[in-house]
């Protein structure tokens, strides 16, 4: 798994909890008592499926040094208005 900033982190995990919150199925496999220990927790239901790499996101880093390609710009030629 690819190393995760602390700010992508939570913002992968707050996300993944507010979908489980809107009812969304959980990816990680869990009991009925697994879930009465952590209080039916959307947060640590999140955590624990980021832990086990499930939550299926992604996220764009800007790379440094990108290259570009300039373009020149030409000059506009009144004369082909005529």
């Amino acid at each position: 798994m690819d190393e995760y900033t602390k700010y992508e982190q939570a913002r992968i995990i707050g996300a993944r909890a507010l979908q489980i919150s809107m009812g969304a199925p959980f990816i990680v496999k869990l009991t009925d008592e697994e879930l009465k220990e952590i209080g039916y927790n959307t947060v640590e239901i999140a955590k624990l499926e980021f832990k086990q790499g499930l939550i299926p996101m992604t996220v764009k880093k800007p790379m440094p040094y990108v290259l570009r390609k300039d373009t020149a710009i030409k000059p506009f030629d009144q004369t082909k208005l005529e």
